[in-house]
This record gives C-alpha cells, structure tokens and sequence, in this order.
C-alpha cells in the first residue's frame, strides 16, 4: 500500500514537471510552474512552491513554455505559437525574434483590473472622533491587433463627525466629501496617446456645491511594464464650480498631469499623482491635487495602504481654507 501511494506521488510529480513551463538560470537552477507575461527585462512565473515572483530575464540562461501562447508582434497580427528565449531575444514558433520586435509576449487577460479599499477610525473618551472612507479604483486595458486603448474609473467618499469628550460638545461633521473620476486614452503609437476626461466633486465642508471638469488633451507613455508605469499629459479643461453660498465660477484651464507607481518588490509597492489645473485668464487661480502612497500585499488580492492626499483651491469658497490633507490607511480587495 505504501509503495503503491510512494509510486503514484512520483509519477504526479514527473508528470507536473514535465507539462510545467520551465525557467533555467544563470546558476544553474531550474523552476518548473507557470511562466507569465515576458518583457525584454523581466518574467513573471508562478509555482506552488515559490508563489507569484518576477525574475530579472538577465539573470535567465533559458526559459521555455509548454504550451502555445499569445504573442504580438509589432506591426502583424496577433499569433499563438510555442516560444522559447533568453535575455538576448525569443524563438516564437520556429522564427527567431528581438525583444524589440514583439508588442507583447503571453499578456494578461483584457479584463478589468482595480481594488476597493476601505479606511475607518473611532475614538471615544477625551476625544470622540469618527471617520470613515471608502475608495474604488478599475482599469481596463486593451492592447491587441484591433485595439489599444484604456479605460479608467475612480470614486471615492469620505465623511467625519468629531465632537463630545469632556466639553459634552454634540458631535460636528468636519469631513464630507466624495469625488467621481472618468478617463479614456487612445494611443496612436506605443507611447502617444489622446484622452478624454471628467470629474465630479462634492465638499460639503469648503461649501462647494459640486465641480464639473470635462476635458481634452494628449499623453505620453513613458514606461509601462508590470513593474513600473509613468504617464505625463497636458491638456485642456473647462472647470465649472457651484459654491455654496457664493455662486458659480466658470473657468478653461490648462491641464497637466502625471501618474507614476513601482513595485519595490512582489509585495510591495509605491504611487503617485499630480494634476494642476491653472486658469488661463489668471493663472493664479489653479487647482492642485496630488497623492502619494504606499501599498503592501497581506495575500495574493487583501492588502494594507497607507495614502497622503493633499488638495489646494487658490480661490475658494468665502470663508473655506485653500489646502485640505489628508491621511488615510486601510485595507482593501484587489480584483
């Protein structure tokens, strides 16, 4: 009985090994699991034993996949072929190709891609503070022979009572706010693209009713690996702002922004992004929003984040402050 469960265990070993990509390295080891996307500086493999990794393709004398996979090569239509590589380049089929020659090498699923995060502090005695938030985030990214293109959604809600303690004081709300964010980029190369965007913001607290920003402009992608991504735009948009109880503002505005975040390793990682947002008329009437980050991976899809936001109004309602910051950590889910 025992050699026949020894035998059987064996066998499902040699046969896993045998159907599994394989990856070799400079030192002469070899993993065997699943290879994921391939760039030109980096690989992305998954095994039970080590979990989601990505390895340096400098530091891979070969690898190879199993089965046929999705390739792109620049300029043809999209194939599926058995590949082989190296650092140096790829064997896709029986033809052999430069990094520099494919779009993309065994891509993710076209699917929406974002996480839902949520924050939340309480405190009661001396101080009697509660704050809640909520953040949810999607992309969709789409790089194939028909499209390439990007859809982004954002929303975001905070509110805040604070109050009591020794002074009896009834509770106050000193925050509530939310935002609803929109954008489509259509890239016209690999790295210029055309977007399209729109904002809605609510602040009960600066007395600002609501601002619609509608707007136009071009970006430019300088980096966008599974590792690192920055984009830089410049734009156009028309501002329209209802405060409450001073009126409404209409304003066109140049637009420039960018959005920067890096995998300092497989679990963590760091964000960041600016948007100004001057007047044309009066440039010393802008707009500022800004954050910057720090995400850490508790499993494969929980996580813990830790965010500074920080907003400026140069002309805000009467009697509401210019700058807001706020710090916020939470939990989220990532999709």
């Amino acid at each position: 009985m025992n050699r026949t469960l020894i035998a059987a265990i064996l066998a499902a070993a040699i046969c896993t090994s045998a159907l599994a990509d394989t990856v070799v390295l400079n030192n002469g080891d070899t993993l065997n699991g699943t290879i994921g996307r391939v760039t030109a500086t980096e690989l992305e493999f998954y095994s039970p034993a080590f979990g989601s990794i990505t390895i340096p393709t400098a530091n891979v004398t070969r690898y190879t996949f199993d089965k046929p996979v999705p390739v792109q090569p620049k300029g043809q239509p999209s194939v599926t072929e058995k590949v082989a590589g190296d650092a140096a380049g790829l064997t896709i089929g029986d033809k052999p190709y430069t990094y520099a020659q494919i779009k993309a090498v065994n891509p993710p699923a076209q699917e929406w891609k974002g996480a839902i995060m949520g924050n939340f502090s309480l405190a009661r005695g001396n101080t009697n503070k509660f704050v809640v938030g909520a953040e949810a985030k999607a992309a969709y990214r789409r790089d194939d022979a028909n499209y390439d293109d990007r859809t982004i959604l954002n929303g975001a809600y905070n509110y805040g009572e604070s109050g009591g303690g020794p002074s009896s004081e009834p509770n106050v709300t000193d925050t509530d706010n939310w935002s609803i964010f929109t954008k489509h980029d259509r890239f016209w190369s690999d790295q210029l693209y055309g977007y399209m965007v729109a904002k809605l913001e609510h602040d009960r607290i600066a007395q600002l009713y609501y601002r619609a920003s509608p707007g136009i402009g071009v970006g430019y992608q300088w980096i966008e690996s599974p590792k690192t991504n920055f984009n830089s735009e410049v734009g156009i948009t028309f501002i329209h702002e209802d405060f409450d109880p001073s009126g409404t503002e209409d304003d066109i505005s140049l637009r420039l922004a960018y959005n920067f975040d890096h995998k300092l390793s497989d679990r963590i990682s760091i964000f960041h992004t600016l948007e100004y947002l001057p007047a044309f008329q009066a440039p010393g009437d802008y707009i500022l929003n800004t954050d910057i980050g720090l995400r850490a991976k508790l499993t494969n899809n929980f996580f813990s984040q830790f965010k500074i936001l920080y907003k400026r109004d140069s002309t805000p309602a009467e009697g509401s402050l210019e700058n807001d910051l706020l710090y916020t950590v939470g939990v989220g889910w990532e999709f």
